[in-house]
Order: structure tokens, then C-alpha cells, then sequence
């Protein structure tokens, strides 16, 4: 995206209140129009508060950073009178992040909200920053807006900001809740979620509702606000294939000693063919299909594809010339890295010893990822390897022709929501008072803790995102365009004066 820098920041958190940005209508339902006018008047103040929250380090393998992420936000439930408290369960490793949980109780209220979010982020490579300081905010001028450049601005403290300045915003304007409102605030989302539904299990009888609302993810690529049903779920493996025990010469060695970087692409290009179809047996095998209510979602979103295309520089792109609308409602299986040897400068003219891979498989609803990862394992072994669940030894090397090590991750399997439940048609009616049109999704492409929060609350999930689509989500030089802050401020309060 063509930028300017902009130095230095308080002089951007002024221009902010008055840079021009695409005209927006001024939402009709009260609320949302609250909040309007709440960060209409606040825009450098507000901009100032989130820029502190987010120079705080919150990834997975800081757990003090996270800590004093979750004290900050029980603090900024307490002062808005939430009785707030951390949540954790008996036998958890030293250092889990512990669940942030709010709670405020309207006398007379028929339905309680649950809002999620995550206060966790992705790791980060300081020196692919362009200002080499992740947890340093920069603001820039991207085509004439303010932007804001840090690690979890789009995903997801930017939903968590959100919320409070709703709330403010409802109290600034006399507009009393109507609803039980509970807040859940992840701190594992971008390690896998690994303990969220064990310390929501410790707790069932705080985090129960009618609803939660998962405020997690972007908006749809046209920066309508859309409304999601559901997301697919993730699981890892990891294969290693090998080679000689040490470096060979390549000349010495050549044509005799198996490379096991060409064994490797070669096996992995026999899992998909051209247009990007999975070849592993059963692959698709045991998804379920969209309903009729669903199917009529997808037709009416809009098909951003030739836009996407062009922002992406794609010549061309998978699935035979289906749209991603479709594709995002079939399984993956993607290669998240590969590595084997050396290249550029440091390159040898040698066979290395081993070449491995890291492979990443979204799921939907009706596959699970224990079979998923089996059925990987079995295409494997169909291709003459040897399958080892552990770093093979020396004798196994010796006896087997070609051997591969194949280690998963617990993964996430998936979850859909009916789109006729009826508290859904509330929800749409909100953010419509909020936002107007509506673009309505039976599934995200990403993967969000869904089934451990159904489980343990006994409830069901609808996804309510805010964040801009090219916010380079778990990437380098992470950002959130501020418009869809504001935006998103107004989509929470009309959410949270739910009634």
C-alpha cells in the first residue's frame, strides 16, 4: 500500500481529528450514534490510548508481557465498573496466560452478551519492521488516512479498544445497558488456543450467554461490515525427510547419494495438482455441505476476487476458477515453509543431510484434524516411506530405503452456526443500525477457538469483525487502519445495547 511516513506522532494524532476519510452516514440507531459523536470529538486522545495499549508486548513467549497486558485490562474493566478477574484452572503449566474476564449485571436484563477477543499476538522479527520496533507504534498516512503501524493493532487488540470506548461512549450518552454484558478476553489465541476451553470448563458458571460474539478477524476487502457464522479449523505437521548423515559433495556425490530436498518437493507436489485440488486420498472426504440459507449468503457477498488479484499482483489463482467465496468452505493444505541447505550467498555445492517442511491444513465442519493429519500420514506412507512418529535412528536409516518423520500439532476443528438462530436476526439488525448493509458469511477463513467456546458455554458463536482486510495479520508491519477503529467502536456499542 503507497504510504508516507508521518513524524512525529503527536503532530499525526492532531491531523487525525481532521484528515479527511471516505464519508461514512452517520449511524441511525442511538447507540452506534453515541459513538459517532464520542470519537468524533476524541480522536487524538483515543488514538493516544490505543497507541499505549499496543506498546505493550503481548506475544506468547514474553509470559510478563502478556501478565501486564491482562492487569492492564482487568483494570480498565474495573474502572467501568465490571467486577473483573483473571481467570486460570488447577494444573495449568507456570506461565499460562490467564483468560481476562468482565462481568457487569442489568437489573431486569432477559439475555446476557459475551463479547471474545484476544490480547495475545504473533510473534515478531524486529528486523522485518520497517521501523525495526514492533511494540513501537508508528502512525502513517496511507492514500490519505491514518494508519497505525503495530504488532495486534488489526488482530485483535483493536477489537478489545473497541469495546471499552464503546462503553464509554454509551455512558458518555446517558444510554443505560439492557443486557447482561460479560467480556472474555483470550491471552493463547495465536498459540492454538491450547487451555482457553479447560479454564472456560474451571469457570461455566461465569462465562455462559445467549450468544457470544467473537470479535476477531477483518471486514470483508470492500470494508462493509460482515457478520460470520462460523470458521474453519487448523492443524500443523511437520515432515522431515533425509538424506546422507553429513554434508556430501555434490560432485563426488551426485546421482548416487538421494537428495532429500528433491525428495521432499517431489512428495509434497504429488499432494496437489495444478490448479491447486488436493490429491490425498478422501482429502474432502466427510465435509459437510452448506445449507440453503448458506449457499444464498455466498451468493449475495460480494465476489471481490479480480480487486483482490490485482492487489495481489496474482497472474492467476487455485481452485479451477471457483471464487474464494466457495474455496473458503473447502478444506486446505498449505506449505508454510520449507527449508533444506543453504541459498543465495551462503549456498554449497553439496547434498544436505535432511529437508523438511511445515504443512498447514485448515478443516471444515464434518472432518475431523486427527483424521486429517492420518490421512496425510497414510499418502505418505502410500509413497514408500517408512512413517516415524520420532527422530529416526541410525538402524532405521540403514533398513529403510526412504524414511519420514511426521509430527503433528493438537489441531482445531471447526464450527458453523445455523443462520436462521433466532438471536442471530438481532445481531444483524444491530450492526445494520450500525453499519447498513450487511455482508453475511456462513464461514471465515481463518480458525478461531469456536467448538471450545460452544462446548463449554453451551451456547453458540457469531463472528463480528473489525479490522481492515490488509491489516498484514500475523505478519510484519502489522496495521490497522483508524477509520475502522471508529467504525468498529460503533459496531460494538450497538452490539453491546443489545437489549
Amino acid at each position: 500500500m503507497p504510504s508516507k511516513w508521518i513524524f512525529p506522532l503527536p503532530a499525526l494524532l492532531a491531523l487525525s481529528a481532521t484528515m479527511s476519510a471516505p464519508l461514512v452516514a452517520q449511524p441511525a440507531a442511538p447507540a452506534p450514534r453515541a459513538a459517532h459523536d464520542y470519537t468524533a470529538t476524541r480522536k487524538p486522545e483515543l488514538t493516544q490510548k490505543f497507541v499505549d495499549f499496543l506498546s505493550i508486548p503481548n506475544v506468547a513467549a514474553d509470559p510478563a508481557g502478556l501478565k501486564k497486558n491482562a492487569d492492564f485490562l482487568v483494570e480498565q474493566l474495573s474502572q467501568r465498573g465490571f467486577a473483573a478477574q483473571l481467570l486460570t484452572a488447577p494444573g495449568l503449566p507456570a506461565g499460562t496466560p490467564p483468560v481476562v474476564f468482565g462481568e457487569i449485571k442489568t437489573p431486569g436484563a432477559t439475555r446476557t452478551i459475551v463479547l471474545y477477543a484476544h490480547y495475545d499476538g504473533q510473534p515478531v522479527t524486529a528486523s522485518e519492521w520497517e521501523n525495526g520496533a514492533p511494540f513501537t507504534p508508528v502512525m502513517k498516512q496511507v492514500n490519505g488516512e491514518p494508519y497505525v503501524f503495530a504488532r495486534s493493532a488489526g488482530d485483535d487488540k483493536a477489537a478489545i479498544f473497541a469495546q471499552l470506548t464503546a462503553l464509554d461512549a454509551l455512558k458518555a450518552a446517558h444510554i443505560p445497558l439492557k443486557a447482561n454484558i460479560r467480556f472474555v478476553w483470550e491471552g493463547e489465541e495465536e498459540a492454538g488456543s491450547v487451555h482457553l476451553e479447560q479454564i472456560l470448563m474451571a469457570h461455566r458458571d461465569l462465562i455462559g450467554g445467549d450468544v457470544w460474539l467473537v470479535c476477531d478477524g477483518p471486514v470483508d476487502q470492500t470494508r462493509q461490515q460482515n457478520v460470520i457464522f462460523g470458521a474453519r479449523g487448523d492443524t500443523h505437521m511437520q515432515i522431515v525427510v533425509y538424506g546422507p548423515s553429513r554434508s556430501l559433495h555434490s560432485g563426488h556425490y551426485g546421482n548416487w547419494a538421494p537428495n532429500p530436498a528433491m525428495m521432499l518437493v517431489q512428495l509434497l507436489a504429488g499432494m496437489k495438482d495444478g490448479d491447486g485440488k488436493v490429491l490425498i486420498p478422501h482429502f474432502y472426504e466427510g465435509a459437510a455441505p452448506l445449507g440453503p440459507l448458506e449457499k444464498q449468503a455466498l451468493a449475495s457477498a460480494p465476489m471481490n476476487d479480480g480487486m483482490l488479484r490485482q492487489e495481489l499482483a496474482l497472474g492467476h489463482t487455485d481452485g479451477g476458477g471457483k471464487p474464494l467465496r466457495e474455496l473458503l468452505n473447502l478444506p486446505t493444505l498449505n506449505i508454510n515453509g520449507i527449508a533444506s541447505g543453504q541459498t543465495g550467498t551462503h549456498s554449497t555445492n553439496s547434498i544436505p543431510p535432511s529437508a523438511i517442511a511445515n504443512l498447514d491444513m485448515r478443516l471444515v465442519v464434518g472432518i475431523d484434524w486427527k483424521v486429517q493429519q492420518q490421512r496425510v500420514i497414510d499418502y505418505v506412507r502410500s509413497q514408500g516411506y517408512y512413517v516415524t512418529s520420532a527422530e529416526p535412528t541410525r538402524a532405521e536409516l540403514l533398513a529403510q530405503p526412504k524414511v519420514a518423520y511426521m509430527k503433528g500439532d493438537v489441531g482445531e476443528n471447526a464450527s458453523r452456526t445455523p443462520m436462521d438462530l433466532p438471536i442471530a436476526a438481532d445481531v444483524i439488525e444491530a450492526i445494520k443500525g450500525a453499519r447498513g448493509k450487511v455482508i453475511l458469511l456462513p464461514t471465515s477463513g481463518g480458525t478461531v477457538p469456536l467448538d471450545a467456546m460452544e462446548r463449554a458455554a453451551n451456547t453458540k458463536t457469531i463472528s463480528v469483525p473489525i479490522a481492515n482486510h490488509d491489516d498484514n495479520q500475523h505478519a510484519a508491519n502489522e496495521n490497522l487502519r483508524m477509520q475502522n477503529m471508529w467504525d468498529g467502536v460503533e459496531t460494538m456499542a450497538a452490539l453491546i445495547d443489545m437489549k
